[in-house]
Order: structure tokens, then C-alpha cells, then sequence
């Protein structure tokens, strides 16, 4: 008994002046009350009807407009709580969020806060300010990248050996990584600065989602297929499975509260005109660079099938990228 209350009494908020919201709700519970009490003279007239006739007159009015204005006032005050724990959700992640940008300074490990990232964008008014275009772009092409890296290493440490995990046939770029990080920050950039719980229930259905799309998508209109989760427990189609939609879910927020403000830090220091020509630039050689890989991949799933060039753009594909160059890039794809 001593531990719980003591355990009460830590839970409870240290004396503070009150404000202006929390004068207001501590008067909308005392009115609640208090309207409580005058219901009973209703209770009571209810409870003494006998005539249904008499439910049909003054009586079933004043019920009716009662029935309404409870209703009214129970959506306010839903929307109320929502809007304040929402508030106390958000205020709660900021503060932790700012100490540990404060730490940073000091030891260089933890991200900076997106706080301070949102008060740096707007003061410098930067060209990729939010999630406009610009930054849209720029994460799309970076996460691109990051992504094969990333894979990279693992496959290294994982195997023992490196093996291509490249999505398009020029550099090192798999655009299911940059979609998922353009998708994860357009989505999750409204949760930025609340409790990570909502960035894990993001992250575990859109990247399941942009998953699924993204397999669907290449065998619809490729005919191949780069992984198949078939042999996984709670799969759907092989397209996603629970194991990987949990890891988009820790991928969620580790991108929002880490990643993304990181990201963000070096975005910054672009210059706003260079800034601009650099992401145009970048934006149409990765276009020019995902329409060649289309082509070079239906080309390959044709000789696959035994098709022979039909004409001489064709061949030039056939000349440009044989089999073995589409194996070395595409080391895990798979033709039906």
C-alpha cells in the first residue's frame, strides 16, 4: 500500500500556475457536474409519466433539445481531450528530442532535434524548406543511394563477399529506397515531432504498402521479381510479411527521429540558388537513368524468353547491356 502511494503521489504534477486551458477544463468538469444534478428533476418527471401522451408533449421536447445538447457538448469536449493529449504528446517528444540535440553538441552521437531543424529552415529560409519539392527530391536521390550502401554492408558482413544490390543500371541507386524514404518522410513529417509509437504504426503500413506496390508493380510490367517472401510466416502474394513490415515500422522511426533530421542538417548547408540546380540536374539523371534501366530490363526478360532483336535499337540494347552485365547489376532477379 505504501509503494502505491507513493507511486500516486509521483505521478502527480508538481504545483505550477495554472493555465488558461487548464482553468477552462477544470470549469467545463465542475459544469458537467453540476448539469448532472439538474437532469434529476428530468429523471424524476420521466419516472413519473404515465400517459404516453404526455411523452408526446412538453416533455419529449425538452428531452429532445437535452439529448442535442449533450451531444454537442460531448463532441467538443472529445475533440478537446484529443487536441490536448495530442499537445502533451508532442511537447513531451520535442523536450526529449531538444536534450538530446543539446547532448550532441557534446558527445556528436545523438541526431539533431527536428525543433531545431523546423527554427533553421525558416530563419535561413532555405530552398528546401518542409517537404517541398526540393527536399522531396534530394531524399529520394540520397535514400536511393544510402539504401545500396547500406545493403551493401550487410551483405558483406552477413556473407563475407559484395554482390550487387543496385536498382538501375548507372550507379549505385535502387529507387524501392528512395520511394520508401520520399514516402516515409511525405507521411510520417506531421508525427516528426511526436511519441515514437506513431512512427512505428507509420512506418510498419506505408512501407508494407510501397513494398507491395513496388513488387507488383515490376512483375506487371517487367515480368520479373526481385524478392519473394513466400517462405516467410504471414506473408501476402510473397510481396510483404509480417518479419520485414515490423522492420519498415523500426525503419519509420529511426528515419523520422534520426535519419531525416541528419539528412535535413546537411541539406541545410546547400546554398539556396546552387541548391536548386543541383536537384534538377540530379532529378533528371536519375529519370533518364530509371527509363534506360526499364528498357534494359524488358530487353533481358525478352532473350530470356528466346525473343531475337528485332530491329536496331534493340540490338544496341543487346550490345549495350548483354546478360552478363544485367546479372552483375541484378543479382537476385528472377523471370516467370
Amino acid at each position: 500500500m505504501k509503494k502505491q502511494r507513493k507511486a500516486k503521489r509521483s505521478r502527480q504534477a508538481p504545483p505550477h500556475e495554472k493555465t488558461e486551458l487548464e482553468l477552462v477544463s477544470e470549469q467545463a468538469k465542475q459544469a458537467a457536474k453540476a448539469h448532472q444534478a439538474q437532469l434529476q428533476s428530468l429523471y424524476t418527471e420521466m419516472g413519473e409519466c404515465s400517459d404516453p401522451g404526455q411523452l408526446e408533449a412538453d416533455l419529449q421536447r425538452r428531452v429532445t433539445e437535452e439529448l442535442a445538447s449533450l451531444h454537442c457538448a460531448s463532441l467538443n469536449l472529445k475533440n478537446a481531450q484529443s487536441r490536448t493529449g495530442e499537445m502533451e504528446d508532442e511537447l513531451a517528444a520535442r523536450l526529449h528530442d531538444v536534450k538530446g540535440d543539446l547532448i550532441r553538441k557534446w558527445y556528436r552521437l545523438n541526431p539533431p532535434s527536428n525543433t531545431s531543424i523546423d527554427v533553421a529552415e525558416q530563419q535561413q529560409k532555405h530552398f528546401a524548406q518542409g517537404v517541398n519539392i526540393y527536399k522531396i527530391l534530394l531524399i529520394l536521390i540520397i535514400g536511393s543511394f544510402a539504401g545500396v550502401m547500406v545493403e551493401l554492408l550487410w551483405c558483406l558482413i552477413t556473407n563475407g563477399y559484395l554482390e550487387s544490390r543496385s536498382g538501375l543500371v548507372y550507379g549505385p541507386f535502387n529507387m524501392l529506397y528512395g520511394v520508401g524514404a520520399a514516402v516515409l518522410s511525405l507521411t510520417l513529417y506531421r508525427f516528426r515531432n511526436r511519441g515514437r509509437w506513431l512512427s512505428f504504426l507509420g512506418g510498419f503500413v506505408v512501407g508494407s504498402v510501397v513494398e507491395y506496390l513496388c513488387s507488383w508493380g515490376q512483375e506487371a510490367l517487367l515480368g520479373s521479381r526481385s524478392w519473394d517472401y513466400s517462405g516467410m510466416p504471414f506473408n501476402i502474394n510473397g510481396r510483404i510479411c509480417l518479419l520485414y513490415s515490423i522492420f519498415w515500422g523500426i525503419l519509420g522511426v529511426l528515419w523520422i527521429k534520426d535519419l531525416y533530421p541528419r539528412m535535413s542538417k546537411w541539406i541545410l548547408k546547400i546554398p539556396n540558388h546552387a541548391g536548386k540546380i543541383v536537384t534538377w540536374v540530379l532529378t533528371v539523371f536519375m529519370a533518364v537513368n530509371c527509363l534506360v534501366s526499364a528498357v534494359a530490363v524488358w530487353r533481358w526478360a525478352e532473350r530470356v524468353s528466346g525473343v531475337p532483336a528485332e530491329n536496331g535499337f534493340e540490338e544496341l540494347l543487346d550490345a549495350r547491356f548483354p546478360d552478363e552485365r544485367m546479372e552483375r547489376i541484378y543479382a537476385n532477379m528472377s523471370f516467370d
